[in-house]
């Protein structure tokens, strides 16, 4: 039975249709059909049923994924376990941030497709916090203070950010003095997140109330710079413009609590070596001063 038509099938089951498979996989959608209809046919089954919906799986389908799962799994691994140490095969799929995604991670996996010419690497830059399982990605790459989740984490470099206003803003405005303050004032945010300061080296949590959001960093920086509020935001994104006087720093004296650039992977065993490699990059990338 052969491995790549066992990984076709569950990446279409997963994915709920050929489609979305052929997405995933970088494969067309007649290879990702030939291969479901060879399996069907070694099998003498019927895995998959079209619906209205898409494709979905039939009881034996349902029955003979997990199966079909464990044993990718253990290929991948088995593969892993005889190749070369410094030689990587196979496909990475990896989710990263848009905003910081294409400056701050990009040329790791760029560095690591050079490295390792025979790994395809798909990367998904989006601000949206994707399932990893659901949509099958292999990890995350995220940025800021994690959600409690069942995802393993591990932490990469070092992120640190400012709250800062527009001088018209805090002109008209005013600046907060306390992080109790923010209640009062307009927020940029990105749903309906909370705003975390440090007081006195105690981590103080706000809930900011604000009319304007949106899920991309660079369009809360355009915000701040139009003076609509306050912008609670990396300092890569706004150190250039306070040196420039277009935004100020609010409340330096609350700073905020350092965050992290995370890679996070489903739970299991072990990462595999590609997750693997990708972080140790990843951290020399994030952290080139302390790699002398």
């Amino acid at each position: 039975m052969d491995t790549e038509d066992l990984r076709t099938f569950v990446e279409v089951a997963d994915a709920g249709g050929v489609s979305h498979a052929a997405r995933r996989l970088g494969l067309s959608k007649s290879i990702i059909s030939r291969g479901i209809a060879r399996l069907e046919a070694e099998l003498g089954v019927q895995l998959l049923a079209r619906s209205t919906r898409g494709m979905a799986l039939t009881e034996a389908g349902t029955a003979f994924r997990e199966y079909a799962a464990k044993a990718v799994a253990d290929t991948d691994q088995a593969r892993e376990a005889i190749v070369p140490e410094g030689e990587l095969r196979g496909r990475l799929r990896v989710s990263a941030p848009l905003t910081f995604g294409p400056k701050h991670f990009a040329p790791a996996l760029a560095e690591m497709a050079r490295r390792h010419p025979q790994l395809h690497i798909q990367t998904c830059y989006t601000d949206r916090f994707v399932d990893l399982v659901a949509e099958g990605f292999d990890c995350a790459i995220r940025v800021g203070y994690l959600q409690d989740s069942n995802l393993v984490a591990r932490r990469v470099g070092p992120v640190t950010g400012k709250l800062v206003a527009s001088p018209a803003y805090l002109r008209a405005r005013g600046a907060p003095a306390t992080p109790g303050e923010i209640a009062g004032h307009e927020a940029l945010m990105q749903g309906t997140e909370s705003w975390q300061f440090l007081d006195r080296g105690r981590v103080v949590s706000v809930r900011p109330q604000g009319r304007f959001k949106a899920d991309n960093g660079t369009a809360l920086v355009s915000a701040a710079l139009a003076g609509i509020g306050l912008g609670y935001l990396p300092s890569d994104f706004v150190d250039e413009h306070i040196e420039s006087g277009a935004l100020i720093e609010v409340m330096p004296q609350h700073p905020l609590p350092p965050a992290g650039a995370y890679v996070l992977r489903p739970p299991g065993q072990n990462p595999s070596r590609k997750i693997r490699v990708l972080t140790e990059l990843l951290i020399e990338h994030c952290n080139p001063g302390e790699q002398a």
